[in-house]
């Protein structure tokens, strides 16, 4: 894991903030943009691994810049350039830990929802059916099984929780008090909309989607979409050929990692566990899988 990116160093830039997975940067002289780095970092329940994945913030990146390029004409979004030579020159010096996993982009002003949509009954929102049907106020279908497949998407919103703290589900009513009901409105279309065609498009490519989650910004008064783009880490990839609903799924996402964290004796807090040099490598290859479906 040597050759692992765990925290980028770039001094002559500002560090705006440092999350689970991207460091973000100001770049002096250029108040409208900002220099996104995904490092290597992987976090599961909310909480920053000490162990990397060698390579990941790469593949998230790439997968991002994919889908950007594809889902361009639902809605703008914030990518200027992922080529280190088009970057501003003071980040050139930089280029080492850039290459091949930042994004200079528009500065906008983030919403503050997580845009989810759910084209499977899966995770929290299963755990949560199997008491009552009606979650987080949407009324499901009765009789549905893990895994199975909604009559059209869902969109759930959710609030963005500061670092450490888990993202609470909240209702259309909720989202709508929280940004006004026309913007509302328009995230919830245009998050459904880019979920339908990503779905679609991961069929060909033998992968399912089953829930992702979008961010939207707005610059001026244009919603765009920020941040990463369907990656590992933000969705849940099912491999087409073993879907079998009724019951939990194989992934190509970080599910593996946390189906091994929850095999623990862990509460879920910080420290994190010590990972295994196995649960590194296997997680690496689904990653590494995914983007290979998806990208080629």
């Amino acid at each position: 894991m040597s050759n692992a990116v765990i925290t980028t160093d770039c001094p002559e830039l500002k560090l705006l903030s440092r999350g689970k997975v991207r460091d973000m940067y100001e770049i002096p002289g250029h108040p409208d943009k900002l220099l996104m780095v995904a490092t290597d970092r992987i976090s599961a329940y909310d909480v920053i691994m000490d162990d990397p994945i060698a390579g990941k913030g790469k593949v998230l990146t790439q997968i991002s810049l994919f889908w950007f390029n594809l889902l361009g004409d639902i809605v703008p979004n914030h990518l200027i350039s992922a080529d280190v030579d088009q970057f501003p020159a003071v980040c050139h010096q930089y280029r080492d830990q850039l290459e091949g996993r930042s994004m200079l982009v528009k500065r906008s002003k983030v919403l503050p929802i997580e845009c989810i949509v759910r084209g499977y009954l899966s995770g929290s929102f299963w755990k949560a059916y199997q008491k009552d049907t009606t979650v987080c106020g949407f009324a499901l279908p009765e009789g549905m099984v893990e895994s199975g497949k909604f009559p059209q998407p869902l969109f759930t919103p959710s609030t963005k929780a500061e670092q450490g703290l888990h993202d609470e589900n909240i209702s259309l009513e909720k989202m709508e008090e929280i940004v006004g009901k026309d913007i509302a409105d328009k995230m919830a279309a245009i998050s459904t909309q880019l979920y339908e065609k990503a779905a679609d498009y991961a069929k060909t490519k033998g992968i399912i989607i089953a829930d992702t989650k979008f961010e939207l910004g707005m610059v001026g008064d244009e919603l765009i979409l920020i941040d990463e783009v369907l990656t590992p880490d933000s969705s849940r990839f099912w491999p087409l050929d073993e879907y079998q609903e009724g019951k939990a799924q194989p992934s190509f996402d970080k599910q593996f990692l946390r189906d091994y964290l929850s095999s623990l004796d862990w509460d879920k807090q910080p420290p994190a566990p010590k990972l295994p040099a196995e649960i590194l490598q296997k997680t690496e290859a689904r990653y590494l899988e995914a983007q290979r479906k998806l990208t080629a």
